[in-house]
């Protein structure tokens, strides 16, 4: 899949890169009940070990997603995953009613970890009980698997998978990204507008491999994993430490048909190994 956000499947088409036929699944850009310009420019900026970006979640409002934007990507003919965000337990839910029952929807991943934005989102994410309480109300609002984006900036990630698991999710993505500052050198003043913003590509890919391997011990849900995926062996790093799936993020950004490689070099590393696919992965457990 791709990673929220990291992705236009329509604006890719309309350049001629069919990027969706090369993904199982397609993952949307976060969408919130109301509409977001999103943070001041600049938005992104390139650091040692990969990018900061501060984009602040800009997305058109549920209403007009749902009426313009989804069947724009649905008639692409891909199984979608919608990201859904908020900054209280209302809004998530509201958005799991509205897409209650919409067809080519997949799952819905409810983004509780997204560090660019000032209330919601990181702050649910990060405790326990409100994220168990907002996972809650939403498998109550809808028929749909619920996939749970958490950040790896807490304090006891464990505990916080635990709690979306007895909310009722049925899955969780690791991880966003992690929160970072870069200084402009001549101005010396904060490359993004946003100030801070959420560092992905390879520095973030020891954390999230962490991130897996302690939800894994942690709970018993799918596991996808993301956060600096470039090559068919970072996929089999995260399938090794026990996720179920990957998305590609930033990486795709340089590289656009990028998943396809990933998928031709999975299959040589496990033929390598003498493992048929994936599924022979399945008894791999880390110590």
């Amino acid at each position: 899949m791709n990673a929220s956000g990291t992705l236009d499947p329509l604006a890719a088409r309309d350049a001629g890169l069919a990027i969706d036929r090369e993904l199982a699944l397609l993952v949307t850009k976060t969408v919130t009940p109301l509409a977001r310009e999103g943070n001041e420019a600049p938005r992104v900026c390139e650091v040692e070990g990969g990018m900061l970006n501060s984009i602040g979640l800009p997305n058109p409002g549920l209403d007009d997603f749902a009426r313009t934007v989804l069947p724009a990507v649905r008639a692409l003919g891909r199984p979608l995953v919608v990201s859904i965000g908020g900054f209280e337990h209302a809004d998530y839910e509201l958005a799991c009613r509205r897409l209650d029952g919409e067809a080519g929807v997949a799952a819905l991943e409810l983004n509780v970890s997204c560090p660019n934005v000032k209330s919601g989102c990181i702050s649910i994410g990060s405790d326990a009980g409100e994220t168990e309480a907002v996972v809650r109300a939403c498998r109550a609002a809808t028929r749909l698997p619920l996939w749970v984006k958490l950040s790896p900036n807490v304090a006891d990630l464990a505990a916080i998978a635990r709690a979306a698991e007895r909310g009722g999710a049925h899955a969780l993505v690791l991880t966003n990204t992690l929160r970072g500052l870069a200084i402009d050198h001549w101005t010396l003043e904060p490359l993004l507008g946003g100030v801070t913003g959420g560092l992905s590509g390879p520095a973030l890919k020891p954390v999230a491999l962490a991130a897996v391997h302690i939800c894994r011990e942690a709970c018993d849900l799918p596991l996808v994993g993301v956060g600096g995926i470039a090559s068919g062996w970072d996929a089999l790093e995260f399938l090794v430490a026990g996720a179920s799936a990957v998305q590609v993020g930033s990486a795709a950004f340089k590289e656009p048909l990028l998943a396809r490689r990933i998928r031709e070099e999975l299959v040589t590393l496990l033929a390598q190994r003498g493992l048929a696919g994936v599924g022979a992965l399945k008894t791999t457990t880390l110590d």
